[in-house]
């Protein structure tokens, strides 16, 4: 059993049956009162994030979940598919919960799944990665004005704002937890 105070950022723990992950961890105390420990979990079922306060005399069952790199080859309408690059074994997983972290993922690329008993739990993507700009409007010459955003596609087809200097083939680094472009990349 976990004491409610051990969970920190990143531990994985079951609540009423269901697998979360803490995203994060505040502990507060007030006055002459007792201490509170707010939480932002996820929940690794579905992916919903929630708020939980707890009692830091709350106990929780940790889980023992394990990272495995896996490649990504190919989604259809439903499934995503994965290989481990070293046996060759085949995961195929289920969109819904994972459509956030889908879209940055282009076929070939390795990343790391969460599983808990034979299940995948999450996808670990890098929170910025270099993305390619497939469509967007010409820069207008002379329009330099600061903090001026345009509409850009990205290769993956996310849709985005970029400064009016970004062209069609420019490479630029997208926070994926936001989907907010960061920079250019040269």
């Amino acid at each position: 059993m976990l004491d409610a105070t051990r969970l920190k950022s990143g531990t994985t723990f079951l609540m009423n049956g269901k697998p979360y992950k803490v995203e994060k961890y505040t502990h507060q105390k007030i006055g002459r009162g007792s201490a509170n420990i707010k939480l932002i979990i996820r929940n690794l079922n579905n992916g919903d994030q929630e708020e939980k306060s707890v009692n830091p005399n709350s106990k929780f069952e940790e889980i023992d979940t394990t990272k495995k790199p896996m490649q990504y080859l190919y989604q259809d309408l439903n499934a995503a598919t994965f290989m481990d690059p070293k046996t060759y074994e085949q995961v195929e997983i289920q969109v819904k919960p994972f459509e956030n972290e889908l879209k940055y993922i282009s076929e070939g690329v390795n990343v790391n799944l969460l599983f808990w008993e034979d299940k995948v739990l999450s996808i670990e993507i890098p929170a910025k990665m270099v993305m390619k700009i497939a469509n967007t409007d010409p820069g207008v010459k002379g329009d330099t004005a600061s903090n001026v955003y345009k509409p850009a596609e990205l290769e993956n087809r996310v849709k985005l704002k970029v400064p009016l200097f970004i062209k069609q083939g420019d490479k630029v680094k997208v926070d994926t937890r936001t989907g907010d472009y960061v920079e250019r990349v040269k």
